[in-house]
């Protein structure tokens, strides 16, 4: 009972400790101020605590009344190679026409010679009725719509189709941003946004674009083929995306779909 109320750090029991003993000993100068090293102890403790876990706060705050830089997006001239040339398919040789169903039959030429010497006979009238002569009369339907539009023949539909809607890689006059490739290099810098995650980490480089230009100038099937960071890829789509019509390419004095491959640098300046 007596040693649960026993409190040997209270300043009556250290003097009674040390009654008659060198109280200059080091000892006594730490039990005695005990109570008062462990409360401030306990304060700085606090105070290191709170200023670690406020530390990125205070660094933000601070950040948010330095003005950031101006960002930058240097422009480069951009020169861009000529499309491999594209390999002229072989024309098969035609192919022979495929003999008549029917048995054609033969007319020999009227020759006047005695019936004792004539050896041929000429066809029957039942031969004629099931053989081919050669040229047939077909009627048409006199109820059928006509349609001008459509192509004339039995040629294949398919070939023309996928003619008209083939997407070359060299061309005769290849397309171009309305004022040519200055114009171009000034709608992108004045456009382009350079993601705030690349510019913190400094992350630079060239994405690179594929797209289809339309007979109409609309660009089509726009995608990235490489980039340093996805944001600075889907960021030059988006502006390519917004982008005006371009002029068409021209091939054998016509336009068709081209298939064109642009670069845009994102570089940071110096001072950021």
């Amino acid at each position: 009972m007596l040693g649960s109320k026993l409190d040997i750090l209270k300043k009556e029991w250290i003097d009674v400790v040390f009654a008659g003993r060198n109280k200059n000993y080091g000892a006594y100068e730490l039990r005695r101020n005990n109570p008062k090293n462990t409360n401030r102890a306990l304060l700085y403790g606090i105070v290191f605590f709170v200023f670690v876990m406020s530390l990125k706060t205070i660094i933000n705050k601070i950040q948010g009344f330095i003005p950031k830089a101006e960002e930058k997006v240097e422009l480069r001239e951009v020169i861009l190679e000529p499309p491999p040339e594209e390999k002229k398919k072989e024309i098969p040789p035609p192919e022979e026409p495929p003999k008549p169903p029917n048995d054609v039959v033969k007319f020999p030429p009227p020759i006047v010679k005695p019936d004792n010497e004539v050896k041929e006979e000429p066809p029957t009238v039942e031969e004629l009725k099931v053989a081919d002569p050669g040229q047939q009369d077909i009627k048409g339907d006199p109820n059928a719509q006509i349609v001008i539009d459509e192509p004339v023949g039995n040629s294949d539909q398919k070939a023309v189709t996928e003619d008209v809607n083939q997407v070359y890689t060299v061309l005769e006059v290849q397309p171009k941003f309305p004022g040519g490739n200055e114009k171009f290099l000034k709608y992108l810098g004045d456009n382009i946004k350079y993601p705030p995650v690349d510019r913190e980490n400094n992350v630079q480089g060239r994405v690179v674009l594929q797209f289809v230009v339309e007979r109409d100038g609309s660009l089509t099937d726009i995608k990235s083929v490489r980039g340093p960071s996805q944001a600075m890829q889907d960021e030059a789509i988006r502006v390519l995306k917004r982008s005006p019509k371009w002029e068409a390419g021209v091939q054998n004095g016509r336009k068709v779909r081209a298939q064109f491959t642009v670069p845009v640098n994102f570089t940071l300046g110096e001072s950021e």
